[in-house]
């Protein structure tokens, strides 16, 4: 099969339209045929012209439409039809959005493959949210992790080397939240280290939930906060309530004091 089209690997930001960039909107315009994932701002699909093919191969908890491979392969059939065609995905392709996995797919089938990076949700939920990555005073490092990690991993060391990290962002761990805290403490994390919890990062209906280390599990619980949500774990988080500028539902909860 001829392979003439090009694969684009375009991150869409993490909630709100007008984060994507100008250059991933200006390929999406003049698509022939777009997959997008499941936590695409339906208002970027309105972009996309009525004569292109679009596809909804996202995945959420326990509904997966389209298994990755099956992604894989019908991205490469598209590029052999179409001259343009488009992965949308949530965030940046390249943290935490299998776009590697996918490039290395379309590179060993031949096809040409462009990545458009995106803003993450890592660090724009966080500043919507008024929360900096890193402080002068306050944070010099942070780590991203995800809650969902390969059984064989040894959890007392991989808990006790995060523990020692200034900053802590932990996506898609919600319902891991119990242990995740447990585990933090366990390695001596002290329970008053300012933690916090956004849903919806970015758009309208962001929610954010504010507590300790000790007390975050059980305030999540008490607002019955629903994925997705990506939680924070630092210094920085005390911060949340003086830089606050977006509007939303704010669970404010005692934060820990500084020493």
């Amino acid at each position: 099969m001829s392979i003439n089209g090009t694969v684009y690997l375009i991150g869409a930001g993490p909630g709100d339209p007008d984060l994507m960039t100008v250059k991933g909107l200006n390929i999406l315009r003049r698509a022939d045929a777009v997959l997008y994932d499941a936590l695409i701002n339906p208002v970027l699909l309105q972009e996309i012209p009525l004569s292109s093919q679009l596809i909804n191969v996202g995945k959420r908890k326990g509904l997966h439409s389209m298994k990755q491979e099956e992604i894989n392969q019908q991205l490469i059939d598209l590029a052999g039809t179409c001259q343009t065609v488009v992965r949308l995905k949530g965030g940046d392709p390249f943290i935490f959005g299998r776009g590697g996995e996918e490039m290395l797919a379309l590179r060993q089938a031949g096809v040409r493959v462009e990545v458009v990076p995106g803003v993450s949700s890592i660090n724009g939920a966080l500043a919507y949210a008024g929360v900096p990555l890193t402080h002068r005073n306050m944070a010099a490092n942070f780590a991203v992790v995800t809650g969902h990690r390969a059984r064989e991993v040894d959890e007392q060391s991989y808990w006790q080397g995060l523990a020692q990290l200034d900053t802590l962002i932990i996506v898609m761990g919600l319902t891991q939240l119990h242990d995740i805290t447990k585990h933090l403490l366990t390695a001596r994390k002290s329970p008053d280290t300012p933690a916090l919890a956004i849903h919806w990062g970015t758009l309208p209906e962001q929610e954010v939930v504010t507590a300790t280390l000790a007390t975050l599990t059980q305030r999540v619980a008490e607002v019955q906060l629903q994925a997705p949500a990506i939680i924070v774990i630092g210094e920085v988080v005390s911060l949340a309530e003086a830089l606050r500028w977006f509007p939303g539902i704010y669970h404010e909860g005692q934060l820990g004091i500084r020493n």
